[in-house]
């Protein structure tokens, strides 16, 4: 079992920026890829961006290419997602996921790829 946890969810101004973090337990973290999700009032989980074990390779939604960033600090087991010039339709809540790897060429994107899930930081964009 991987344990997940997210952190640094918030109310932002549009133009405003944010950084989640997602702190892994349970089992060796760089054995897992990882993705970043969020899930907006009434709407489907949708994928934001993923990485792959080492960090080499990433992947993101054409929503928030060029304003988001993710990354990975496998010695401190975390994910991260940098967020920058965030707009009201950013907001969601925000879940991380992971999946077992063995690939580091691998980047999972669906949502049906991933195993773990935490339980979610909410961010809020105001206009």
């Amino acid at each position: 079992q991987v344990q997940l946890v997210e952190s640094g969810g918030g109310l932002v101004q549009a133009g405003g920026s944010l950084r989640l973090s997602c702190t892994a337990s349970g089992r060796t973290f760089s054995n897992y890829g990882m993705g970043w999700f969020r899930q907006a009032p009434g709407k489907e989980r949708e994928s934001v961006a993923a990485i792959g074990l080492t960090g080499g390779r990433t992947y993101y939604s054409d929503s928030v290419k060029g304003r988001f960033t993710i990354s990975r600090d496998n010695a401190k087991n975390t994910l991260y997602l940098q967020m920058n010039s965030l707009k009201p339709e950013d907001t969601a809540v925000y879940y991380c996921a992971a999946t077992r790897l063995w690939d580091s060429l691998v980047v999972v994107r669906s949502r049906q790829g991933y195993d773990y899930w935490g339980q979610g930081t909410q961010v809020t964009v105001s206009s």
